[in-house]
């Protein structure tokens, strides 16, 4: 669920730049072959992850939830020539479309893709600091993956968080579990002194977060 109105967001598609081809193709066979494709970033945020990354010409991303690949895509728009992006996904199954449409781009052997459980993976991982990270995964565990991505940020990079307006539910009287748990997020994150941040209305809500310099 969007949380702006469809005839804004329509607005604002218009006025931003073009979904790329390949971005069109598997923005159209992720709605028609996989289930849940409302989960996908989609032009709009699309293109404001691709604008974030060009700004901070990031040497290293780590993604935390590929889905089909769509926001990995935009991110490593933004990569600098030497750059790389490390992006995890927990179902096997979307290994075909992920690949298949990373072949049609030009960020194809800039983004490196691993299967399996987040925590794990990311123990596993060579890298040690990252310019950007991105955290699209299982709702319940984002802070979880804000803590354990935190020190791996350097000073300066930026943290992005989806999902923080949960449809609307996070400011509504909702009390479920899922609610609950973003709620907390936010709370927490609000009161973080280590960073600066501020959440984007951007279809289910953006938190984009700033590690402060030391």
């Amino acid at each position: 669920m969007d949380i702006l109105p469809n005839a804004l967001l329509a607005y604002l598609d218009d006025h931003c730049d073009p979904e790329p081809e390949v971005l069109k193709k598997l923005n159209r066979e992720t709605h028609i072959k996989v289930l849940k494709p409302n989960m996908l970033s989609g032009h709009y945020q699309g293109r404001l992850l691709s604008f974030l990354s060009k700004m901070v010409q990031p040497k290293r991303i780590l993604e935390i939830g590929t889905y089909t690949g769509y926001s990995a895509i935009c991110l490593a728009e933004g990569l600098a020539d030497d750059g790389i992006l490390h992006t995890i996904e927990v179902n096997r199954e979307m290994e075909e479309i992920i690949t298949s449409h990373l072949k049609l781009t030009n960020v194809e052997n800039k983004i490196k893709l691993h299967f399996g459980q987040a925590e794990a993976v990311i123990a596993d991982l060579q890298e040690d600091v990252f310019d950007l990270v991105f955290i699209d995964a299982d709702k319940k565990n984002n802070y979880t993956y804000f803590q354990l991505v935190f020190d791996k940020v350097r000073s300066g990079g930026l943290i992005i968080i989806d999902n923080v307006l949960w449809k609307g539910k996070v400011y509504g009287t909702e009390k479920d579990a899922d609610t609950e748990g973003i709620r907390k997020l936010n709370d927490q994150i609000a009161v973080d002194s280590r960073i600066e941040k501020l959440i984007l209305p951007v279809r289910d809500g953006l938190l984009v977060i700033r590690k402060n310099k030391l």
